[in-house]
């Protein structure tokens, strides 16, 4: 066991600064066989791009398979093909404007008390409202949303506390029988929304059992707004820790889509994501066996030196960019280019409305999640 593998990846000593253990490691043993977590885990870029590639060798499907981000072919690419036309390029810049006159709001709501939490007066409001009207859910239910979710994102990768899982369990069923009732209603009165558009596909004989479609409703809705707000909180820290950087995006015009691959790279909202192998293969000079884990650390990936000149600077000029931040290969991040419009918009209106925007304090909490990296609170004032 490794320095790197020995610390407990759920502690605040190693939430607040993942990124050295991942360079230790990467240093050490790029693919290495942790015992304890039973899997190999992958910091070199090249060796995680490969595995992201790799559906031959390695599986994405993980115990029952209730979404399309944990399915293979062929039925990953069913399901995808039935909403990626909500999640195009052409379909998302539709919503510039909507996504500003939210951000409006939300940074009009805290303008004259000085201060707010990133995260619950502003990073959490905007994806959860602009997810909710997609889907056709209550966006006034954002608290409850909040709450299921949470408990669900803290569960996800591997389980050890048995506490944490019936907490997920019971996350996952609130939001599973709201999306039940809510099924139900769109059968006999149907909207302009994704869920309306899912059952009329499924109508005309797009086969989407109901599991099926209570998954991928529990994907969008969670994944749709979790990774967008560790991407606008985690955006802005790096930003306040990086005065000069926040100087760049507050007068250079035009930087403001740059800026937002480079705090993608530089901080990934999504850690890792899991694989299964398939059957036996060579990986990194590595003999993985059928049926082993692996862990592909994308965020470890994203601060390789092979590829990224000085990878612990920001430096939101970087041009190229080509982080790993939403996956590659056929598991690629389906909301990318939604969370990245949001992003921009987000983390550029707050640094620019507030010039004396600065953390109220440095007593900052990391989240227990393993995948999703993302803080408790952003106090700040300004």
């Amino acid at each position: 066991m490794t320095e790197a593998t020995s610390v407990d990846w759920l502690s605040q000593e190693f939430l607040a600064d993942p990124y050295s253990h991942y360079k230790a490691l990467r240093e050490s043993d790029p693919v290495h066989w942790d015992e304890v977590r039973r899997s190999w885990l992958l910091t070199r870029y090249h060796d995680i791009a490969a595995a992201l590639r790799d559906d031959d060798n390695l599986s994405a499907e993980q115990g029952p398979a209730f979404s399309m981000l944990v399915t293979d072919p062929p039925d990953h690419t069913r399901l995808r093909s039935l909403v990626s036309k909500a999640f195009t390029a052409r379909t998302v810049q539709q919503l510039d404007g909507r996504v500003h006159e939210i951000v409006d709001q939300l940074l009009d709501a805290v303008a004259g008390r000085g201060e707010m939490d990133v995260i619950a007066d502003f990073a959490y409001p905007l994806p959860i409202t602009v997810i909710a009207e997609l889907m056709g859910v209550d966006p006034e239910r954002r608290d409850f949303f909040r709450q299921a979710s949470q408990k669900i994102a803290v569960a996800l990768g591997p389980i050890t506390d048995p506490a944490v899982a019936m907490s997920a369990f019971e996350g996952r069923t609130q939001l599973l029988q709201y999306f039940d009732e809510l099924i139900a209603k769109r059968r006999t009165d149907p909207r302009d929304d994704l869920i309306s558009a899912l059952l009329a596909a499924e109508d005309r004989g797009d086969f989407l059992s109901h599991q099926e479609l209570l998954g991928m409703l529990l994907l969008l809705l969670v994944g749709g707004h979790e990774t967008t707000v560790n991407l606008i909180a985690n955006g802005v820290l790096a930003l306040l820790r990086n005065p000069d950087q926040l100087g760049v995006l507050r007068t250079e015009d035009g930087i403001e889509k740059r800026a937002v691959e480079e705090l993608l790279r530089y901080d990934s909202p999504v850690q890792y994501s899991g694989r299964v192998a398939r059957n036996d293969f060579e990986l990194g000079g590595k003999t993985v066996r059928a049926g082993d884990g692996v862990r592909v650390i994308v965020a470890a990936a994203n601060r390789d030196p092979e590829v990224f000149a000085e990878p612990d600077r920001l430096d939101l000029r970087r041009d190229p960019c080509p982080h790993l931040a939403f996956g590659s290969g056929i598991h690629f991040c389906l909301g990318a280019q939604l969370a990245r419009l949001e992003g921009r918009i987000a983390i550029s209106a707050a640094v620019r409305r507030f010039p004396a925007l600065r953390l109220a304090n440095e007593d900052l909490r990391w989240r227990p999640a393993p995948v999703l990296r993302g803080l408790e609170a952003l106090p700040v004032t300004f």
